[in-house]
């Protein structure tokens, strides 16, 4: 009896509130031009250099994986946000609404920091950069972020099971997790499927459910972030090693939103 392949689907969605932060887990959300409803809508900068702060530069901002950003209450379509509770590395929870944030933050990092970021419809935060570790000269170069966000690249990133799949073969020793590379959409291929399969999304349309469609515009390339430790993972170099033998530094891909609406965990995903 020949088996049916299973369609893509959507595996997991994933929000983080605040960039470089740890974030939360959703069963759906709202997906809007400006990526996944209240997604990297805060960050911490450094008033000393007006640049984001994140673990791009670890040897600046180590721990940062430390931190967790969840949003008070579900964020509501069309209505302005809800604050941001930041769970500090000891445990304590501070919302974005508290005074003391930025005090208890600074104290956290090392370094005077403050948390920038807007309540209002998403897509209205301030001009941002960025700094990152280049892990082949132990250089940190500088790098803009798209105009009115907190992304690096865009508004939606993917992986498929596929690939890390493909991953963990390659180097059984690693632990590929999802949370390492922060996508915000995991999509489930299937058994039919193997190996780096979103490579060739790119410059194609993704439908997902009823509505939601995204144009895949570039590979994602990795760094030094990957490698890092949060909560039970431990720091593996290998990590990124492996993608950059194999697959030239990538894992997932960058994808801005043609059309929005509400994707749902189980919800089909079509290469169209």
């Amino acid at each position: 009896m020949t088996m049916v392949p299973e369609e893509p689907s959507v595996a997991s969605l994933w929000r983080y509130p605040v960039k470089s932060m740890q974030g939360e887990e959703l069963n759906a959300t709202q997906v809007t031009t400006a990526g996944l409803l209240g997604d990297r809508q805060f960050a911490v900068v450094d008033p000393a250099t007006g640049k984001v702060a994140g673990a791009k530069n670890p040897r600046k901002w180590p721990g940062f994986f430390q931190f967790r950003a969840s949003y008070v209450f579900p964020p509501v379509p069309g209505t302005e946000l809800p604050p941001v509770r930041v769970t500090l590395p000891d445990g304590r929870s501070v919302t974005s609404e508290a005074a003391e944030l930025p005090a208890l933050l600074s104290a956290a990092l090392g370094r005077d920091v403050v948390f920038s970021g807007t309540t209002a419809l998403p897509g209205d935060v301030p001009s941002a950069s960025a700094e990152e570790l280049v892990t082949e000269d132990d250089e940190v170069t500088d790098f803009d972020l798209p105009a009115g966000t907190f992304f690096d690249c865009a508004p939606v990133h993917l992986v498929t099971t596929a690939t890390l799949d493909r991953l963990r073969e390659l180097y059984p020793a690693g632990r590929f997790e999802p949370r390492r590379f922060r996508p915000n959409i995991i999509v489930a291929t299937g058994p039919a499927v193997a190996g780096f399969a979103e490579n060739d999304w790119v410059g194609r349309e993704v439908a997902i459910g009823d509505s939601v469609r995204l144009r895949v515009f570039m590979a994602t390339g990795r760094c030094v972030m990957t490698t890092l430790p949060q909560a039970d993972l431990p720091k593996d170099s290998g990590i990124l090693r492996t993608a950059a033998l194999h697959n030239n530094a990538a894992v997932g891909v960058y994808a801005d939103v043609v059309t929005g609406g509400t994707v749902r965990r189980g919800d089909r995903v079509t290469v169209l």
